[in-house]
């Protein structure tokens, strides 16, 4: 493996719409919620780890998970797991782990990745990682992966490239926004619009250039304390410093007003299992369209359900059709897959109403 390949895996998010799996407490990143005996976060770390040595992958959450991720990725070292002391979206954390590797490794090239999609196609994900490393190596480029559109879907942002049918990689026009419907019919009808997928490839002085030139406030303030930075100074410095960062995603900070960006379409199957809906469609199905998670089941005149329970516990139902039914400790969850989008809603109004929830 390459000693300059890097990896930031962000693993930071709570994750609302799975509940009542994915809690503050136990966001789903650590679950098994594809029932393959290994949790998100471990999966997308052993896929990273097909082209990235394992310890330079460098797993980015927020200060109370750091037990979460050392208990699940025992293997790593605990200067590889960044705590972020404050929630300040992926701007600021990006920007922390790229100096920290960078003064480790200045030739450094670096993927960035969420640590909570499903890729089935693990190959054909390296061999496009690979791609953009060897495209970002020598070029001041920031690059990032786009996945084709089977559908018009309203819930991802979406990258506009030029059309240009012989360069495999594509120069980006512009990033737009989560679309409506007839919007996103018109850019599948243009055929040069890809998914958002949020995994971003650069060399580390690339992306340090970037926040230079469009984030500048940012980037001094973290350069404060550079030189503490990999040392038994660098906690009290982040503690101080990180909180006062700017709320903002990498996508606004630099990818937006950048122009030198490029998409790779992605060769490989993805989803941002952002939703049990999103679950849904990547799991097996019975004859009657039923997505089953570890549950025995009786299922009578009831289709196109998803259900997710602990090991092997025994479900009846009858009569009910395209529902999410989730059974998690002494949490129940019941409710029509078309209103899915709901569930962030609703957990804060339990929130309201219950002191535990």
């Amino acid at each position: 493996m390459n000693k300059n390949y890097y990896a930031i895996l962000m693993a930071g998010g709570i994750g609302s719409r799975f509940w009542p799996v994915s809690t503050a407490a136990l966001p789903k990143q650590f679950h098994d919620i594809l029932g393959t005996g290994e949790t998100l976060i471990q999966k997308t770390f052993s896929r990273l780890n097909k082209i990235i040595p394992a310890e330079n992958i460098y797993i980015l959450t927020n200060e109370e998970y750091g037990d979460l991720v050392m208990k699940q990725l025992p293997t790593v070292q605990s200067e590889q797991v960044i705590l972020e002391p404050a929630m300040r979206n992926t701007a600021p954390c990006i920007l922390y782990a790229s100096l920290k590797i960078k003064k480790k490794n200045p030739d450094a090239m670096l993927v960035v990745a969420p640590s909570d999609h499903w890729i089935e196609q693990e190959d054909s994900f390296v061999n496009d990682i690979k791609l953009c490393f060897e495209t970002c190596e020598n070029e001041d480029v920031l690059m990032t992966l786009g996945i084709k559109p089977t559908f018009p879907n309203t819930g991802y942002g979406y990258i506009e490239h030029k059309k240009n049918a012989s360069e495999v990689v594509k120069r980006v026009e512009r990033f737009c926004e989560k679309p409506d419907y007839k919007t996103a019919k018109k850019f599948i009808k243009q055929g040069n619009f890809l998914w958002n997928a949020g995994i971003f490839v650069w060399n580390v002085q690339s992306v340090l250039n970037a926040f230079e030139k469009y984030q500048a406030p940012m980037l001094n303030q973290f350069l404060t304390g550079f030189d503490d930075i990999n040392t038994e100074k660098e906690k009290d410095f982040i503690a101080k410093a990180y909180p006062e960062a700017e709320n903002i995603s990498i996508d606004y900070a630099i990818m937006e007003p950048s122009k030198n960006i490029y998409v790779l379409p992605a060769s490989f199957d993805w989803n941002d299992l952002g939703t049990w809906g999103a679950l849904y469609n990547e799991l097996p199905k019975d004859d009657n369209k039923n997505a089953i998670v570890n549950a025995k089941t009786l299922l009578e005149n009831s289709k196109g359900n998803i259900i997710h329970t602990s090991k092997n516990k025994t479900v009846v139902i009858g009569d009910l059709k395209n529902y999410i039914i989730i059974d998690e400790k002494d949490k129940l969850l019941i409710y029509p897959k078309k209103k899915e989008q709901e569930i962030k809603n609703l957990l804060k109004r339990l929130n309201t109403k219950f002191t535990d929830s």
